[in-house]
């Protein structure tokens, strides 16, 4: 072997030691502490939103292509009414951005429509079908799961007991307690205070780029579950793992001592 080659192979060696004490240090799931507290994101994260999304499409005269567009003005609306310290549950926030969006199209649409559009579907939604195989697999290891929306409490107990999840949470965390939509960073942190834990011994699950880039910023470890369509804000700090579903998460977390 020549002089270079020979140099070339020991450099490789050398630097293929040292990285992997590395990798196996950072390997998800094998040596981080177990959490005393699994916060969960509800909508999309657990439950499926496709009967939602028709609903709202058939309020926007069959123009699917404005879907996008209503879930983002929802959301932006939502973050104005944190830093304009305002309140206004989401599901009239909801419908309040689904007229924004009516009226910039020319489509004709009461509030009264707007509300049933969102509110009757979202109540009704169906869970993905390996998350209660996931969630009890999780509950049946220990853990402690919670629920943290920026929908109200009594909205997510009747979506959850109408999905058949209800049994399976210790508690359901609603920001309408403290007025500031995820992802305000206070929201975490009451989450974590709320439950009498520190926020690392937390971990937030959610499908939503933006839900992971705020607890992360507070401070919360996160799992990001990639749901078709969902994506990363490049610009935020990553995910602690990502996973597909929820019956991943269940076994990536039972490998945790």
């Amino acid at each position: 072997m020549r002089p270079l080659h020979i140099l070339l192979t020991l450099l490789l060696a050398f630097l293929m030691a040292g990285l992997q004490p590395a990798l196996a240090e950072s390997a998800p799931g094998q040596t981080s502490p177990k959490p005393k507290v699994i916060f969960f994101d509800v909508n999309e994260t657990l439950l499926d939103l496709e009967s939602m999304r028709q609903s709202v499409g058939a309020a926007l005269g069959g123009r699917q292509e404005l879907l996008p567009l209503w879930f983002s003005t929802m959301l932006h609306h939502s973050l104005v009414e944190s830093a304009t310290e305002n309140y206004h549950d989401f599901g009239t926030v909801g419908s309040a951005a689904l007229m924004m969006v009516a009226r910039n199209n020319g489509i004709a649409l009461t509030e009264q429509q707007a509300r049933s559009a969102i509110v009757t579907p979202l109540l009704r939604l169906p869970a993905h079908p390996e998350v209660r195989e996931g969630l009890q697999a999780l509950k049946n290891q220990g853990y402690t799961l919670v629920t943290l929306t920026n929908s109200t409490r009594r909205g997510v107990q009747t979506q959850l007991e109408n999905a058949g999840l209800a049994d399976l949470f210790a508690d359901n965390l609603s920001i309408e307690e403290i007025k500031l939509y995820k992802p305000h960073l206070r929201t975490y942190r009451w989450a974590a205070e709320r439950m009498g834990v520190k926020l690392e011994e937390t971990l937030l699950v959610a499908a939503h780029g933006w839900d992971v880039a705020g607890a992360k910023a507070a401070g919360m470890p996160a799992i990001f579950v990639a749901r078709p369509g969902q994506t990363l804000y490049p610009l935020a700090a990553e995910p602690d793992r990502t996973v597909k579903d929820i019956r991943e998460l269940a076994a990536v977390l039972g490998k945790r001592p």
